[in-house]
């Protein structure tokens, strides 16, 4: 196990003037489990293989509890790794195929038996170990793929790439919670690449949240629904997600298509750029306080209604508890304590 640090990393492809990671600096402790949070795109993968030693950084360092690994190769590093799709040794049973890993390291075979049959239980494998690999369905060749990333209990990091994306949706809750406990019993660092924000959420202790190259966020699942620090955070996390509107201000007021939103405290902005946010939770409907808009949808979505409105241009969800009644003529309450302020897409006094 070890804490990584990435110190000035940034990369850029050969052939591309333009950063794919932008130049960051980030410590993940020893033992924790992280999510790397994003759409495609975005730079999360390639973090992800800088860190695993697949791919060298254009710039900056790697290190593991302070030891650079940067020039180091992947095998060099101690980690291990689980990637989207199944990587399996077809020509090998179930048991074979997890054991592999441990015989390479030249582990008694009492101790390659034991563990082999503990990871086979936590996949729900018991039995099946004597199984041809190559007569796999998809679903149970990743999970062998994950299996082989968790039989070692001696590296410094696992590291998992979207693993759960061929799993049926009803076995991916159980593997999730199946990593949980890993991660509880075993104080792996582990860090898990996903564009999923349920996967993120359920499996990570902090997760970090990447946008066009840049690390916006780290923080709790709580800390990323409460208080984004970016309008992508505010707008990704939820679903809906934040309403992200556009405003001006005057003192302790944001002022929206020429209506007055008291805020929590005064505020002092000024230029382009200004723009509130507001959970859809955090809104009432009344029918005759607050701010009229134009009701364009209602979506019963099983546990709540959402309530899609129009205040000029501008787009606003709300979610309500299923059987409330719409009012005729729809007006919106804010929660003043649960505004954000942004500029320029970023929190106002907070950092990036």
């Amino acid at each position: 196990m070890a804490g990584i640090e990435l110190a000035g990393i940034a990369h850029r492809y050969h052939g591309n003037d333009a950063y794919s990671v932008n130049p960051l600096n980030q410590h993940w402790q020893d033992g924790g489990a992280y999510a790397l949070l994003g759409p495609s795109g975005c730079g999360k993968t390639t973090l992800l293989n800088i860190i695993s030693g697949l791919l060298s950084p254009t710039d900056g360092k790697v290190l593991f509890d302070g030891q650079d690994m940067t020039g180091l190769r992947t095998e060099q590093r101690n980690i291990a790794q689980v990637f989207q799709f199944p990587v399996v040794y077809d020509t090998l049973s179930v048991a074979e195929n997890l054991a592999f890993p441990l015989r390479n390291r030249g582990l008694e075979k009492l101790e390659v038996s034991t563990r082999v049959k503990e990871v086979l239980t936590l996949l729900g494998m018991t039995g099946r170990g004597q199984q041809q690999a190559s007569s796999l369905n998809a679903d149970d060749k990743q999970k062998i793929s994950l299996g082989r990333g968790l039989v070692r209990t001696d590296v410094n990091a696992i590291l998992f790439d979207e693993p759960l994306t061929v799993i049926d949706p009803h076995l991916k809750w159980q593997l999730r919670t199946e990593l949980k406990k890993i991660h509880r019993q075993f104080g792996h660092t582990m860090i898990y690449v996903t564009h999923d924000q349920i996967e993120a959420l359920t499996f990570a202790d902090q997760v970090v949240v990447m946008y066009e190259g840049s690390v916006v966020q780290i923080g709790t699942p709580q800390q990323l629904f409460d208080k984004p620090q970016h309008t992508f955070v505010g707008s990704f996390i939820g679903s809906p997600g934040m309403n992200i509107i556009r405003c001006g201000v005057d003192g302790s007021d944001a002022i929206i298509e020429g209506n007055r939103i008291p805020l929590h405290q005064s505020v002092t902005a000024t230029g382009d750029g200004l723009e509130l946010g507001i959970r859809p939770e955090h809104i009432q409907l009344s029918g005759s306080e607050g701010v009229s808009v134009e009701v364009t949808a209602v979506e019963d979505v099983g546990k709540h209604i959402v309530v899609r409105t129009r205040l000029a241009e501008q787009e606003i969800d709300v979610i309500v508890r299923e059987g409330t009644a719409i009012p005729e003529r729809v007006f919106l309450k804010f929660d003043a304590a649960k505004l954000n302020l942004y500029q320029d897409s970023f929190l106002l006094d907070s950092d990036p």
